[in-house]
């Protein structure tokens, strides 16, 4: 009994709070309200173009103020709910009328966009512009969430700031704009991914509004054919689902950009860390399928190859595994702060030394790589005879790096003999001394190989 009692106030809590009864107009009103604000000839069209061209100079100068005020002048909404309300109510001369009118209007707008575009002094891509290009899940549910607050205010006796909120939230003609500015710069990926948004927006009002209107119980038009009007749900549906795909995928691939720029920022965070050398700057970004992690670096410069390997085993332990590392490293870090014509150029001086030296130490390093190499095939004859267990002998140099400290590295030389017996202490010393008398080296380290 105490369950029941329980239930019965809990539910009489929630009926009395969500209740509509007494606070719909009737149908009758509703219904002319939203036809009301589906034609668009006239003023409806000067309008619609004075919006677009406020929206386009809001989206030129990045002015989000200026891009909210052409959203509340634009008469788009009307349209877009009279396509739920007619496939609501099974009025399929509304609906078509209300197709024409939004295709119409869409295309109006796009059309002034694009020659204000062409026109203006200043194409340079602002966030405002960009924000408009990769709709995702999130701009499906603004839609359909803003739509289904547009129709139960239109149906309500309140209406309030409803519909201007809503048509600020679901952002019509932002989308709209870029299009154009996508076609003026011949720019196909913001004209796609602009029109996409737009029918984002469109399809979820309206198929908001649909629902909103079975919910209110509206009844449809006497003159309604019952099974043109199941083929139209169909219809509607259809491409609710169809329209929603897309946005699934970009969602997804955002989420993965966003996982993996954090996990790029945490790998930075902890594992870069020294003495005298700071991050600059990280860039994380996709290439041909590819993840890239770019760190640059400045003050003492660091070993590259060393600090490459020692950072690239540590990659997995972040989620990265896979990701290919690149390192830039530059001056000191008092050269990132400096200005004027005459520091840029120091700068400039300093970074060509940088190289140059680079270039001369990269030489020398691959002078004495060639020598070491020749020094393996000319001195073979008299190991031959001073050495007679050596079948093969080769010389190289390596850099051993330090795992506890990734910034040291100690250059060795290296001797590889193939021996038909093994060398005892007593001739490996004296090989020792034999090579580096001749090839005159001091760290010579012998290791043996088998073949």
């Amino acid at each position: 009994m105490k369950i029941n009692s329980f239930i019965e106030k809990t539910s009489d809590f929630f009926r009395n709070y969500f209740s509509l009864n007494g606070q719909l107009v009737s149908q009758a009103d509703a219904e002319s309200a939203i036809r009301e604000g589906v034609s668009f000839k006239g003023t409806s069209i000067v309008i619609l173009i004075l919006a677009i061209f406020i929206a386009s100079l809001g989206l030129n100068t990045n002015s989000t103020a200026v891009i909210i005020g052409a959203m509340l002048i634009s008469p788009l909404m009307g349209p877009i709910i009279g396509i739920g309300l007619g496939v609501g109510v099974q009025d399929f001369s509304l609906i078509k009328r209300c197709v024409r009118n939004l295709l119409m209007a869409a295309t109006f707008s796009i059309i002034a966009s694009t020659l204000y575009f062409l026109i203006s002094p200043v194409n340079e891509q602002h966030s405002e512009l960009l924000a408009r290009t990769s709709p995702t899940i999130y701009d499906v549910l603004i839609g359909f969430v803003g739509g289904g607050a547009g129709i139960i205010a239109l149906g309500s006796t309140n209406k309030g700031n409803v519909i201007p909120g809503v048509a600020i939230a679901t952002a019509l003609m932002p989308p709209l704009c870029t299009a154009g500015y996508g076609l003026a710069t011949w720019q196909l990926n913001y004209f796609f991914g602009a029109s996409y948004l737009f029918i984002i927006n469109s399809i979820y009002i309206a198929f908001a509004t649909f629902i909103g209107v079975k919910l209110m119980k509206y009844q449809p038009h006497k003159a309604a054919d019952p099974l043109r009007a199941k083929k139209v749900r169909k219809i509607v549906y259809t491409l609710a689902i169809l329209t929603m795909l897309p946005s699934i995928y970009l969602t997804y691939n955002m989420l993965r950009d966003n996982k993996f720029t954090m996990h790029a920022d945490e790998f930075v965070k902890d594992e870069c860390r020294f003495p005298d050398t700071q991050v600059l700057d990280r860039k994380a970004f996709y290439e041909h399928g590819e993840r890239y992690l770019s760190i640059t670096l400045v003050g003492k410069t660091l070993p590259t190859d060393s600090l490459s390997l020692a950072l690239t085993s540590k990659l997995k332990y972040y989620g990265l595994e896979g990701t290919k590392l690149q390192i830039i490293q530059g001056g000191s870090m008092s050269s990132t702060t400096e200005s004027g014509v005459g520091d840029i150029y120091r700068i400039a001086q300093n970074t060509i030394t940088q190289q140059q030296s680079t270039i001369d130490s990269l030489k020398n390093d691959l002078k004495n790589t060639s020598r070491l190499w020749d020094a393996g095939q000319s001195i073979a004859p008299e190991i031959k005879v001073l050495f007679p267990q050596i079948q093969q002998i080769g010389v190289s140099t390596t850099v051993l790096g330090s795992p506890s400290d990734i910034a040291k590295s100690d250059t060795v030389n290296i001797v590889l003999v193939n021996t038909k017996s093994a060398l005892t202490s007593p001739q490996k010393d004296k090989l020792t001394e034999y090579l580096q008398a001749r090839l005159k080296l001091k760290d010579i380290k012998i290791v043996s190989i088998e073949r």
